[in-house]
């Protein structure tokens, strides 16, 4: 089963309202939010900025006229060791598969980020808007941080109008894997993104 899209706490609402987010239905706002996070994808440096600010070795990006692959280490992460994402801009999303060390494993296949990918001919830059999917293939996809959104949104963080199409992001790509029996490469595929990985083994 898949998150309901119903009003709820940890839920997204209903799309009617224009002046908040799909109405802003929480239970709860959190204090001291962060603001949008930041990244770049230097393609010449082969380096990925990371919203801390310190700029990561890439191992590879690769371009396609769709979207921006890469894989890279992830030095001093206890949980993962490893990365791989695909920057998707068309549909304001970030696939990625993350490579977790032994105890720090976790019941996903793909965690889907939504924000705004900007491709350029050097280097793309990416802007977390806050909602995460996490993706089971063939079981169901979960939403996530509906509250972070919607306290940055209140907060003035976020524009209204970018959480609005952060929700409605949302909104689709939840029925899209759903018309897909949540198999997020059946799907793409169907669009022209086809997406491959480099696996854990292939390093």
């Amino acid at each position: 089963m898949f998150t309901s899209l119903e009003p709820g706490p940890d839920t997204i609402g209903s799309c009617s309202t224009p002046q908040s987010p799909c109405g802003v239905l929480s239970a709860h706002i959190l204090v001291g939010i962060h603001p949008p996070k930041h990244e770049t994808f230097d393609l010449t440096a082969k380096t990925n900025t990371d919203p801390k600010g310190i700029a990561r070795a890439v191992d590879v990006y690769t371009v396609q006229p769709w979207g921006l692959y890469m894989a890279r280490p992830t030095p001093g992460r206890r949980q993962f060791h490893y990365i791989e994402s695909w920057l998707l801009p068309s549909l304001d999303l970030r696939v990625t598969v993350f490579h977790f060390n032994p105890g720090h494993e976790r019941d996903q296949d793909f965690y889907l980020d939504i924000g705004q990918y900007v491709p350029g001919p050097t280097s793309w830059r990416g802007e977390d808007h806050y909602l995460d999917l996490i993706l089971r293939t063939g079981v169901g996809v979960q939403v996530t941080d509906v509250d972070e959104l919607f306290a940055a949104v209140g907060q003035g963080l976020l524009s209204p109008e970018r959480g609005n199409r952060a929700v409605r992001t949302a909104i689709a790509t939840v029925e899209a894997l759903a018309r897909h029996d949540y198999d997020l490469h059946r799907w793409l595929a169907g669009i022209g993104m086809a997406l491959t990985w480099r696996g854990a083994d292939s390093r």
